[in-house]
């Protein structure tokens, strides 16, 4: 009897602009899902949907809200989709860093006791929005510049 051998296929690694944005963007899902864990969340009672009369802290330091908790999770899922190509991983570290230096922006300007307050911020998220920022644009355009795919750029790596 002839054995029917069948050799699989080198695994092929993921660039590493790819694995940065899956840790990240599963960051994002993680903690959008803390967001609606009481004790995870302290004064999880005084959650509100938007608006700076939410009470309530992620890990005690940061002001969050449903709409809050709720962009977490779709911009966590948005890039895990987006980094199953490399140009997506790219534009999830790149454009998503920008959006949060803009969001830094924002928090840092507008009055926290305004309607326009509508996340809500405080200074702990203004700190970590400029942290994510930075680091996820660093992240976008550093790795970027490695491939390492040994194929196109955009071949997809299940």
């Amino acid at each position: 009897m002839a054995r029917d051998v069948r050799r699989r296929a080198p695994a092929r690694s993921r660039p590493a602009v790819q694995k940065a944005a899956l840790a990240v963007a599963a960051g994002f899902v993680l903690i959008g899902v803390l967001g609606f864990v009481p004790g995870f969340t302290t004064h999880y009672g005084d959650l509100r949907f938007a608006g700076h009369h939410s009470e309530a802290k992620l890990i005690g330091l940061f002001q969050v809200s449903i709409l809050h908790n709720l962009l977490h999770l779709l911009f966590g899922l948005a890039g895990l989709v987006l980094a199953r190509r490399v140009g997506g991983a790219r534009l999830f570290l790149a454009g998503g860093g920008a959006a949060y230096l803009g969001i830094w922006l924002y928090g840092f300007a507008i009055d926290r006791n305004a309607q326009a307050n509508f996340f809500p911020f405080n200074d702990a998220d203004n700190w970590l929005h400029l942290f994510l920022g930075f680091g996820m644009l660093l992240l976008g355009l550093l790795l970027s510049n490695e491939l390492g795919t040994g194929g196109r750029p955009d071949t997809p790596i299940d």
